[in-house]
C-alpha cells in the first residue's frame, strides 16, 4: 500500500491507492461530515466521499482526481485551483460552490446541481454536465448562464 502524507495546519490527510482517506486518524468514508473543514491542498485522489458533508469546506488546490464524490453536498464549497479530473460528482450539490480555476476534465457532473457556481476559468473539457442545473452559475467565460 502507497501512502501519500500532507501536513495541514491542524489536519493530517493522507490517502491510499484503495481509495480511502485518513483525517486526523479518522478513516474518510462515504457520508462523512467534513462541514467547513480546512483541506485546502489535500490530497483525496480516489477517495470515497460519496455522500459526504463538505458544505462550506475549503478544497482549495486540493487533488480530488477520481474522487467519488456522487452525491455529496458542497453547498458554498472552495474548490479554487482544485483537480477533479475524472471525479464522479454525479447528483452533487455545488450550489453557490468557489470552483475558479478548478480543473474538472473528464469528470461526470451529471444530475449535479451548479446553480450560482462560479466555475470563471474551470476545465470542463470532456466533463458531463447532462442534466445538471447551471442556472445563474458564472460559466469558465465569465457569462453567467440563464
Amino acid at each position: 500500500m502507497r501512502l501519500r502524507w500532507v501536513l495541514l495546519p491542524l489536519v493530517l490527510v493522507s490517502g491510499c491507492s484503495q481509495g480511502t482517506s485518513q483525517v486526523n486518524g479518522y478513516t474518510i468514508e462515504a457520508g462523512a461530515n467534513l462541514a467547513g473543514a480546512d483541506l485546502t491542498f489535500a490530497d483525496l485522489t480516489g477517495a470515497n466521499l460519496a455522500g459526504a458533508n463538505l458544505a462550506g469546506a475549503n478544497l482549495a488546490g486540493a487533488n480530488l482526481a477520481g474522487a467519488n464524490l456522487t452525491g455529496a453536498n458542497l453547498t458554498g464549497a472552495v474548490l479554487a485551483g482544485a483537480h477533479l479530473t475524472f471525479a464522479n460528482l454525479a447528483g452533487a450539490n455545488l450550489t453557490d460552490a468557489h470552483s475558479s480555476n478548478a480543473n474538472l476534465a473528464g469528470a461526470d457532473l451529471a444530475g449535479a446541481d451548479l446553480a450560482g457556481a462560479n466555475l470563471t476559468f474551470a476545465d470542463l473539457t470532456n466533463a458531463d454536465l447532462t442534466g445538471a442545473d447551471l442556472t445563474g452559475a458564472t460559466m469558465p467565460d465569465g457569462s453567467i448562464h440563464p
